[in-house]
């Protein structure tokens, strides 16, 4: 039962909402997770990028200084390694400007000391952020520094030639160490600014990544806690029903076993009355006797066959599910009264219809089983004391619902009992019945969600009205 219980609970709309946008942003966590490391790795790889760019440019100044200054080719060949370090990374910049293939640009970034496993997410950062603000400012200092690394590098080949060719002058060497000054100066301030924008744009996507993370953890809190409580109320729902369940069949039970009681007794009573009367006819000569004996007889066949019919409605009202239909309630009505002509003394009491409500939508089983109950009654404990007799039979509307009334000028019902006679065999001293025509009355009612009120008075007579729900 558990099993069913949880299964039935994960069909619930709010469960697989609540379950799809646990999921979802789940996964978005995971996603925005990935791309976070993804871009702070580019990020640092730029970083140690440019830490060689920038040392491998300052080692090739300094060598080339040193060249100039004691025409040692160790010192030439030196500054030649180290300014292919920026060169390459200058070729790579405009190899990812031109969309070349990924396998050149990783070329030259190797060649520019980067790390081989950083430079898909070079390459990837490059091509998804240089429109961003903080990259595109950061590709631009990196863009003005590539032609002052070419002319660094132009300005080494000719001090090669000139020392080679013993041209170089102490004028001509103050001139290029003038020259160099200045491009070391400016490209120091382009690689601060390139490291600077490269941290700028890393502390602004550390934020934002943040507030992402936030929001989607917040979001499946909120998710899984309201899944939580959910979950919760609904099984605080069910252990309830649970137990209304276990008390409606702790009750239904007892009435069970009182049914049961009474039910034997109302059954056997009139066998024995009957096996009584029997043997009192057989042993009886006065023809005028064994006449009133029949007619005992013949009243406790009727309350048999009325007790029968009661059993036959109570179990159809238990068993029967409500059934809406279209109805004709002065059929219904006319239907009934044709089967109570055979009781005794119907022809003497006058039956009057006023059906202002006759076409409905109800449960015509139920709405049957209640006025053959109340009409039964009307003719059963009619007034024989009284010349004038009658039923009367009223349908209308209400407050929007659905009303049959039926009154009578019988013997009527005292104030006292007017609350018990709805119980399960509930009998008086006058009783006529099986004391289960009103229990069934009262319980059909509320099977059509409607209810059925009493006022009647001692000797006067008494009103049912039934009132059913329109909806």
């Amino acid at each position: 039962m558990n099993n069913l219980r949880a299964k039935g609970l994960f069909k619930q709309p709010q469960i697989l909402v609540l379950l799809a946008a646990t999921i979802f942003s789940g996964l978005l966590l995971i996603l925005v997770n990935f791309y976070t490391i993804k871009i702070l790795n580019a990020t640092r790889a730029y970083v140690n990028g440019e830490s060689h760019y920038s040392k491998s440019q300052k080692d090739a100044t300094r060598y080339l200084i040193s060249y100039m200054h004691t025409g040692d080719q160790n010192q030439w060949q030196k500054f030649h390694q180290e300014i292919l370090i920026p060169l390459a990374d200058g070729r790579a910049r405009m190899g990812m400007v031109s969309d070349a293939p990924d396998d050149q640009i990783k070329k030259e970034l190797i060649q520019g000391r980067n790390n081989d496993d950083d430079l898909d997410d070079i390459i990837w950062l490059y091509r998804q952020f240089k429109d961003v603000s903080y990259m595109k400012s950061a590709i631009h200092q990196w863009e003005q520094a590539d032609p002052l690394i070419k002319k660094l590098n132009a300005i080494g080949n000719e001090v090669y030639y000139k020392l080679t060719e013993g041209t170089l002058t102490p004028e001509i060497k103050e001139k290029y160490l003038a020259e160099i000054g200045v491009l070391a100066a400016q490209l120091t301030i382009f690689q601060q600014e390139f490291s600077e924008q490269l941290g700028q744009s890393s502390r602004a996507l550390k934020g934002y990544l943040l507030w992402t993370n936030i929001f989607f953890i917040l979001a499946i809190i909120l998710s899984v806690s309201i899944y939580y409580l959910i979950i919760v109320k609904k099984l605080t729902d069910s252990n309830l029903e649970i137990e209304q369940v276990n008390n409606d069949l702790m009750i239904a039970n007892k009435e069970l076993d009182h049914f049961v009681h009474s039910a034997t007794h109302d059954l056997r009573s009139p066998i024995a009355l009957l096996k009584g009367i029997i043997n009192i006819i057989r042993q009886e000569d006065d023809p005028e006797k064994v006449e009133e004996l029949l007619n005992m007889m013949q009243v406790s066949l009727n309350r048999q066959d009325q007790f029968i019919s009661d059993i036959i409605d109570y179990s159809k009202n238990k068993r029967s599910g409500l059934i809406i239909e279209p109805l004709s309630l002065g059929k219904i009505i006319d239907e009934v009264l044709s089967q109570l002509h055979h009781v005794r003394d119907t022809n003497h009491i006058e039956i009057k219809k006023d059906i202002e409500v006759d076409e409905i939508f109800g449960d015509g089983l139920r709405i049957k089983i209640v006025l053959n109950n109340l009409l039964s009654n009307a003719v059963k404990y009619s007034d024989d004391n009284k010349a004038y007799k009658f039923i009367s039979v009223k349908t209308y509307t209400i407050n929007k619902s659905y009303v049959i009334e039926v009154e009578d000028n019988g013997i009527g019902i005292d104030a006292a009992h007017h609350e018990a006679i709805f119980e399960m065999f509930f009998v008086t001293n006058i009783n006529k019945g099986s004391g289960l025509g009103l229990s069934i009355v009262q319980e059909a009612a509320q099977k059509m969600n409607g209810s059925i009120s009493v006022t009647s008075e001692l000797g006067k007579g008494s009103r049912f009205i039934l009132t059913i729900p329109i909806n």
